[in-house]
C-alpha cells in the first residue's frame, strides 16, 4: 500500500491514494457485496459491478478544481452532468436486476465510504489542510453518486411497476368482459328461476365493479406514465351528464337520499365520458362514506364561463392532517375505506382520478371537512375545455 507521503515526504493526495490502492478497496467492496446477497451466486465481476469505474471517476473529480457553488451542488447530489448515464446510474440498474433492494444498494456506498476513509486515515496523522479538503471532496463525490443511484433505482422501479399494472389491467379486461356479458345474458333469459336470476345479478354487478377497478388501475398508470389523463372535449350539457350518473347511483345506493339542485345554463365543451367518471367517483364516495341516515346534496350552478359543483355529505369528517394529501394516489383517508371489503371495495384511486380529470379540463377541485358542516368537495370547471 502506498503511503500518503513518499520517501522524501512529498504528500500524496487522496485521488492518487485511491488509484494506487484500487485493488484493496475493490476487494473490500466485493467482500461486503457478497455479505449482502450470499445466496445470489454472483461472480467477482458482478459483485464489483461498476465500483472500479466509480472510484476512478471520484479520483478524477478530486483532481479537478471546483468552485464553492459546485461544491454545494455536489454535496446535495445536484452536480451538473451531461446526457450520458453515469457509472452510479448503471450500477443502480444492475443492482436492481440482481435483486438488491434500495437499502442494500445504499449500504454499499456506506461501506465504500468507510473503506476508503479508514484506509486513508490509517496512513495520515497530521490532518493538514489538503487532507481535510480531500476527504471533504471525497464525501461530496460519494453523495453525488449515491443521489444518482437512488434516483435511477427509483425511476426503474416505478417504470417496472407501471408496466406491470398496465399489462395486468389490460389482460383482465377480456375475462371480466366475458363474465359480465354471460351474466347479462342469463339475466335476460326467461328459462332460469328466481334463485339463479339473483345469483346472475350478483355476478353481473360484481364483474362491473371489478371492471371499474381495472379501469381505475389503467387510468392511474396512464396518469403516472404521461403528463396526465388525456381528454377529448365535445359539445354537451353538463347538467344532463350529472343527472344520468345520479340516476344510476340512486339505483346502486337505494338506502341513500341523493338530492340534485341546479341553477343556470350548462351547455359547454368537455369530455363527457371523463366528467361522468369523475362525478361518479365523487358522488359514490359521498354515498359510501357519509352518515347512513344523511342526505347527499349535489349543487350545480353556472357563473359566467364557469360552472361550480359541490357535493356534500354529513358524517365523520376527514382528518385535518389527511386533507392536504386527499388527492394523492393510493390515499385511503377513511377508516371505513381502509377496512372495506366485499363488492364495494376498490383501490382507493377514485379521488386521485377525479382530480386528474378536473385538472385536464383546466378546472380546480378542493375539499373542506369538519364536524359542523360535514364534507364538501368543490369543483370549479370551465364550460369550455380550452378556457384559461
Amino acid at each position: 500500500m502506498r503511503l500518503p507521503y513518499d520517501s522524501v515526504n512529498t504528500p500524496v493526495r487522496l485521488a492518487d491514494f485511491i488509484l494506487d490502492n484500487l485493488e484493496a478497496i475493490l476487494q473490500k467492496w466485493e467482500s461486503f457485496a457478497r455479505t449482502i446477497r450470499p445466496d445470489a451466486h454472483m461472480g467477482r465481476v458482478e459483485l464489483r459491478d461498476h465500483a472500479d469505474q466509480m472510484l476512478k471517476e471520484i479520483a478524477a473529480d478530486l483532481k479537478t478544481a471546483q468552485t464553492r457553488r459546485e461544491q454545494v451542488l455536489k454535496s446535495e447530489g445536484l452536480a451538473p452532468r451531461d446526457d450520458n448515464d453515469t457509472a452510479a446510474e448503471i450500477h443502480a440498474d444492475t443492482r436492481l436486476i440482481s435483486g438488491f433492494s434500495m437499502d442494500e444498494m445504499i449500504s454499499e456506498y456506506r461501506a465504500l465510504r468507510a473503506s476508503v476513509l479508514s484506509l486513508w486515515s490509517m496512513e495520515i496523522k497530521s490532518g493538514i489542510a489538503f487532507e481535510i479538503e480531500d476527504m471533504t471532496r471525497f464525501n461530496e463525490a460519494i453523495d453525488q453518486m449515491l443521489a444518482e443511484s437512488v434516483a435511477r433505482y427509483t425511476e426503474s422501479v416505478n417504470q417496472a411497476n407501471n408496466l406491470f399494472l398496465a399489462i395486468l389491467g389490460h389482460d383482465l379486461r377480456t375475462p371480466l368482459g366475458a363474465v359480465s356479458l354471460g351474466a347479462e345474458i342469463m339475466l335476460r333469459s326467461k328459462e332460469i328461476g328466481s334463485k339463479y336470476t339473483k345469483i346472475s345479478s350478483r355476478i353481473f354487478h360484481s364483474s362491473k365493479r371489478a371492471g371499474k377497478i381495472v379501469e381505475d388501475l389503467l387510468d392511474f398508470t396512464r396518469a403516472r406514465t404521461t403528463a396526465g389523463l388525456s381528454i377529448r372535449p365535445t359539445p354537451g350539457n353538463l347538467k344532463d351528464v350529472c343527472e344520468g350518473i345520479i340516476d344510476e347511483l340512486r339505483i346502486y345506493h337505494p338506502e341513500r337520499t341523493i338530492v340534485f339542485e341546479t341553477e343556470g345554463q350548462f351547455d359547454g365543451e368537455f369530455d363527457a365520458t371523463r366528467i361522468e367518471q369523475a362525478f361518479c367517483n365523487l358522488v359514490d364516495n359521498a354515498a359510501k362514506h357519509g352518515a347512513i341516515d344523511s342526505v347527499v346534496t349535489i349543487k350545480l350552478h353556472s357563473e359566467l364561463s364557469y360552472c361550480l359543483l359541490s357535493i356534500h355529505n354529513d358524517g365523520r369528517p376527514i382528518n385535518a392532517d389527511d386533507l392536504p394529501h386527499i388527492f394523492n394516489p393510493m390515499t385511503r383517508y377513511s377508516k371505513f375505506a381502509a377496512d372495506e371489503e366485499g363488492p364495494n371495495s376498490g383501490l382507493g384511486l377514485g379521488l386521485y382520478i377525479a382530480h386528474q380529470i378536473v385538472t385536464a379540463h383546466k378546472g380546480k377541485i378542493e375539499v373542506v371537512s369538519d364536524a359542523d358542516q360535514g364534507t364538501i368537495f368543490l369543483i370549479r370547471l370551465p364550460l369550455t375545455a380550452s378556457q384559461p
